[in-house]
């Protein structure tokens, strides 16, 4: 399209009409007159639309990384880890809203539950958290499952990077970036002395080793976000069971030993 053709096109934009905020704003539709329901609304869609962005930027750095541009990758990993600590900020938002004002709705919720999101599936799959029980929660056939299954059977953010580790000379086996469709990642000691070698010369190897810090500072991020989920959710509803089945806190404390580059963490022991 040439430049004259964008300005007639523009000259009816309006901010409302560009940003599509009448279909916007109409898209929170509590079912009860309860005053917190909203903030429980607005906070669960705006977590989705903040990890559209993040798996939109971690698509970016993957297709850098995978062409061997490094550096520019750094801009993209760093901006998704900003957008995780406004996520995690929005739990404090959240712990505003008592027991008692949430149980004036929690019965309406029904079987639905935050680990029903796509799209934070999606984020880990594209991490390199790779579980396929969540799928089942998803129908067959779905644009949601579809976006599920694609995440799973692609290489992830770590596969992408360890290519790249494997490609500068280490001796990475091609196992530990190149399994089955789907499979988890599994930690290897060969990755690790790999990852060790890049930060015990960091000046030969600073494109790696800037590229490892900014994998941590996600997985640093992502784990400081589940935490402050795990003690809002025990402020608000203590152990009670979460609204789709899960043990609630209980469930949510056994991701917090997740880790999506197990040998960036476990190198540093090492050093």
């Amino acid at each position: 399209m040439q430049g004259k053709e964008r300005l007639e096109m523009s000259k009816g934009v309006t901010y409302g009409s560009y940003l599509r905020l009448p279909e916007l704003l109409a898209a929170q539709t509590p079912q009860t007159g309860e005053h917190d329901e909203l903030l429980f609304v607005i906070l669960h869609q705006t977590m989705e639309l903040w990890m559209k962005q993040a798996i939109h930027e971690i698509g970016a750095a993957q297709r850098e990384v995978q062409s061997g541009n490094l550096v520019p990758a750094y801009k993209h990993l760093a901006r998704v880890s900003r957008i995780q600590a406004v996520m995690t900020q929005a739990w404090d938002i959240l712990a505003t809203m008592t027991p008692a004002d949430y149980l004036s709705f929690r019965n309406l919720l029904g079987t639905s539950s935050g680990f029903q999101s796509a799209q934070f599936r999606v984020l880990e799959y594209k991490l390199g958290i790779k579980d396929p029980s969540f799928l089942k929660f998803h129908e067959d056939g779905g644009a949601d499952r579809k976006m599920l299954d694609e995440a799973l059977s692609a290489p992830s953010l770590y596969d992408d990077v360890l290519r790249q580790l494997a490609g500068a000379g280490f001796n990475v086996p091609a196992s530990s970036y190149n399994r089955a469709s789907g499979a988890p990642y599994e930690p290897s000691d060969a990755v690790e002395t790999a990852w060790l070698a890049v930060y015990r010369d960091t000046t030969k190897y600073w494109a790696l080793y800037q590229l490892a810090e900014k994998l941590i500072d996600l997985d640093d991020a992502l784990l400081t976000w589940r935490h402050k989920h795990v003690l809002t959710v025990e402020r608000i509803i203590g152990r009670k069971r979460g609204t789709g089945g899960t043990e609630g806190v209980g469930y949510l404390q056994q991701t917090l030993t997740r880790r999506a580059f197990p040998e960036i963490w476990s190198l540093r022991t090492k050093l």
